[in-house]
């Protein structure tokens, strides 16, 4: 299969975890006789520092061009700290979900056997939790009406949602859960918000059409709560922009690092395949981050943008091996830590060899 990628690896750390998942890349596309080109573009704070834009056209011809995106990380401390910085790294991210009509991020939470006692939870709260958030992507309060009253004393975002939006995320994670354990929990405010009130009333009416798959409301603060108590109880959770980031977040905490997690980021055009955490930038450079949340986001790049589960698994199981015999970076290591680029170059010889 001829396989034509973009890849971003944006700032901090991104450029060093992308070149560990394209190790893995590369090595499955030899072994499985793929056709594989790839082509590099600027985003972030990078592409700001470069071109004087975040996510600048020829980065979105590349990705409209491509058939998937492998994306590293976006973010940089000198705007963090300059609330009064006009254009920023993260527009990037919201404009490339925008043109790319990216309106579902899918981010598995599971945990790896041999790293449970890295987590912060007790091991018999966590044992088995294997669950999938749903976040809608394109619509809420980042997009909605925003600005500055009162000689900017005032500000105000607004959480805006349509119809349509609800009903094309609520039926993909319909979709999941019916390839999963059949079970929906709907996330939203609606003893609060109008917003959210929309969100239960889509969300009832479809539920009828899924006879087979149990539908249960929760409201936020209370998913909050049960995401740590009760990790093993949820299925598929989908909900809207921001509690679907605040809550995605907060389930990676389970595995017991920001840095095993994967992410998928599917729509309209083009796929994009990221890990869940940012750019950290105190680490590049350095040699030392957790490179597995984006070696698996190329596991689901493989299964979700080309449907080739062999390959997939491959990628998996040889994390998985990396994990139990401690070839790991200094975030979960328990005895000698290993740099970002052998464990890339570990996994790599792992499927190379298996």
């Amino acid at each position: 299969m001829k396989l034509k990628l973009a890849i971003l690896p944006g700032d901090g750390i991104g450029p060093e975890i992308i070149e560990q998942a394209m190790k893995a890349v590369t090595v499955i596309a030899e072994k499985f006789n793929h056709d594989l080109s790839y082509e590099y573009g600027l985003t972030g704070a990078t592409a700001i520092d470069q071109v004087g834009d975040p996510y600048p056209d020829s980065t979105h011809s590349l990705c409209m061009n491509s058939d998937a995106v492998l994306f590293g990380a976006i973010g940089d401390p000198k705007f963090d700290n300059n609330p009064k910085a006009t254009v920023r790294p993260e527009q990037g991210l919201l404009a490339m979900r925008k043109k790319l009509g990216l309106y579902a991020n899918i981010r598995p939470v599971t945990t790896f056997q041999s790293l449970l006692h890295k987590s912060p939870l007790r091991r018999e709260l966590i044992e088995g939790a294997d669950f999938l958030c749903i976040r809608e992507l394109t619509g809420g309060i980042y997009f909605g009406e925003k600005g500055r009253k009162d000689n900017g004393n005032t500000a105000y975002d607004t959480n805006t949602y349509t119809r349509e939006e609800i009903v094309r995320i609520l039926k993909l994670a319909y979709e999941f859960a019916g390839k999963r354990r059949k079970k929906l929990t709907v996330v939203d405010k609606a003893n609060v918000l109008e917003s959210s009130r929309l969100w239960r009333e889509v969300a009832q009416e479809m539920a009828v059409n899924y006879p087979d798959i149990k539908t249960e409301y929760m409201f936020v603060d209370n998913a909050a709560m049960q995401i740590i108590q009760w990790p093993r109880n949820f299925d598929v959770m989908v909900t809207e922009n921001m509690f679907g980031d605040i809550l995605t977040d907060e389930a990676s905490v389970i595995t017991g690092s920001l840095g095993l997690l994967p992410s998928a980021s599917i729509g309209i055009h083009t796929s994009v395949f990221e890990p869940i955490h940012g750019s950290y930038p105190q680490a590049a450079g350095k040699d030392i981050a957790n490179p597995v949340a984006t070696i698996l986001s190329a596991a689901m790049m493989f299964e979700y943008a080309f449907n080739l589960q062999e390959e997939a698994k491959a990628i998996r199981d040889a994390v998985t091996a990396s994990m139990e015999q401690g070839f790991v970076t200094e975030d979960i290591a328990d005895g000698q830590a290993y740099k970002t680029s052998e464990a890339g170059n570990w996994i790599a010889d792992y499927i190379e060899k298996h």
